[in-house]
């Protein structure tokens, strides 16, 4: 059966980037239909809103979906539901892609590109599994109202169900077993959130351990507990600690950058955000549209062509193409290839030319 991937490269560097993976897709996966679509900033500049439901009725219907970036100052202005990450946010919630995954890798040849010293990071491979389309950046009511002495007021609704909570430490504890790194200090799944002042991080911290206790157990994963700011300070203390982490929406947005930054550059970090089986996955960089250096070629291309990785291991069934594609980013990291985010002065198309050279 045919497999569609849909590419939506977005704003700033997003074109740049996935026009590269675009030259490794064609060489690894050569009967695979790349089909085109606008999401964010390009989407509004062309039909008004930064996601069509032709788009995303096309997204529904491909494989997997592959994004490059959204976003920039050109649409500062713009209403919050016209911006370029409404569109960003609309896609995750329109295909349900509950589960959010973000590795962060520590390639070899990069460990003292890291803030961290090398002893810290070199061999560092954790995985957060972040909850997606639920928590406090969709919860309702939102929004800011003005009171009667002339000041304002912002709030936002922390929201969790029970049901949500449960779908998101399944997937944890299936990828945790899988990877069966249960000897490190916090090996399993450690799961994160702010029970000792928010409701729903209490909520949290008790079905995901109802969960455990009545189905998860016997698999023989071992689950640890810890506040999400306690996380924060063990990711830089002792990274090599983790290996899974679980964390609501908001916690896992930022505790997964902070484990990116661990790696040397987010410029090398990819993303997976999955559904349910059967259903098409969303894979993006994390580095977002970096818009100071769009249209330049200087952006590292390296974290788009490791989401796509991500696509062919999670939807597309084809874990032999996936591993070509981090043997090939590893050799080239360790002959030296580096764009200027990883100490180097490789262009965009450059470094696109050193991974392709070990496919």
């Amino acid at each position: 059966m045919s497999q569609t991937l849909l590419l939506l490269p977005g704003d700033g560097i997003g074109p740049e980037v996935i026009e590269q993976t675009v030259r490794v897709a064609e060489k690894v996966a050569p009967d695979l239909n790349l089909e085109y679509g606008a999401v964010g900033g390009a989407s509004y500049d062309e039909y008004g809103t930064p996601l069509t439901e032709d788009t995303l009725n096309r997204a529904k219907a491909s494989s997997a979906v592959l994004m490059g970036a959204v976003g920039g100052p050109k649409w500062d202005g713009v209403e919050r539901q016209h911006r370029p990450e409404a569109g960003l946010l609309g896609l995750r919630k329109g295909l349900d892609t509950y589960a959010n995954l973000r590795p962060a890798l520590c390639f070899s040849a990069l460990a003292d590109a890291s803030a961290l010293k090398r002893e810290l990071v070199e061999g560092l491979d954790i995985l957060i599994v972040r909850e997606l389309v639920g928590g406090v950046y969709f919860g309702q009511p939102k929004g800011i109202e003005a009171l009667p002495d002339g000041t304002r007021r912002g709030f936002d609704n922390a929201e969790y169900s029970t049901p949500e909570i449960h779908r998101i430490t399944r997937v944890a504890f299936d990828i945790a077993k899988g990877r069966g790194n249960f000897g490190r200090k916090w090996g399993g799944v450690c799961s994160v959130e702010k029970s000792n002042v928010m409701d729903s991080g209490l909520l949290w911290k008790q079905e995901v351990q109802a969960l455990y206790d009545a189905e998860l157990k016997d698999m023989g994963v071992p689950l640890h507990h810890m506040l999400a700011d306690a996380c924060a300070m063990q990711l830089v203390r002792e990274p090599k600690g983790f290996d899974v982490i679980l964390a609501d929406n908001l916690f896992g947005d930022i505790l997964s950058d902070e484990a990116s930054m661990l790696t040397g550059s987010i410029g090398m970090l990819p993303s997976a955000s999955l559904s349910d089986a059967g259903k098409p996955g969303l894979y993006e960089p994390v580095h977002g549209s970096a818009p100071d250096i769009a249209g330049q070629g200087k952006a590292n291309p390296s974290a788009a062509i490791l989401s796509f990785e991500m696509a062919l291991r999670w939807s597309l069934n084809r874990s032999d193409a996936a591993d070509e594609i981090t043997r090939a980013v590893g050799q080239a990291l360790e002959k030296g290839a580096r764009t200027g985010d990883i100490g180097g002065s490789l262009s965009t198309s450059q470094m696109g030319d050193a991974i392709l050279a070990e496919l």
